[in-house]
């Protein structure tokens, strides 16, 4: 069974559903900021190859030492296997970072989990 309303609590909750979205719009442009400000670096070989990356997983550079290229000209797959690891490990990086941004934003609102 229906109770009577005069309308006005609909009203009332469509506002505050606006209000949430906007919120939540704004914090999502927060975080997306946040990550392509965050930046996170990592070497592999002692340092042979190195891979920066924001917290977006956008891959900013890629620096191979020249005594790793150097010695790629007789073994390709060695320096191949360092970019991998390097980019790999950024992208690790990375998700921690976010994972720490979104709990730093997320964690003012009383979620569990965060």
């Amino acid at each position: 069974m229906r109770t009577k309303g005069n309308g006005n609590d609909m009203d009332l909750d469509m506002n505050k559903m606006q209000e949430m979205l906007a919120q939540a719009q704004e914090m999502q442009q927060a975080m997306d900021l946040r990550l392509s400000e965050t930046i996170v670096e990592a070497a592999t070989g002692g340092g042979a190859v190195s891979a920066r990356m924001n917290g977006k997983k956008e891959l900013l550079s890629l620096t191979i030492a020249p005594s790793a290229a150097s010695a790629a000209t007789s073994d390709l797959s060695l320096l191949e296997d360092l970019i991998v690891a390097a980019v790999n490990s950024a992208a690790r990086k990375a998700d921690e970072a976010s994972k720490s941004n979104a709990a730093s934003i997320l964690g003012g609102l009383g979620l569990p989990g965060f």
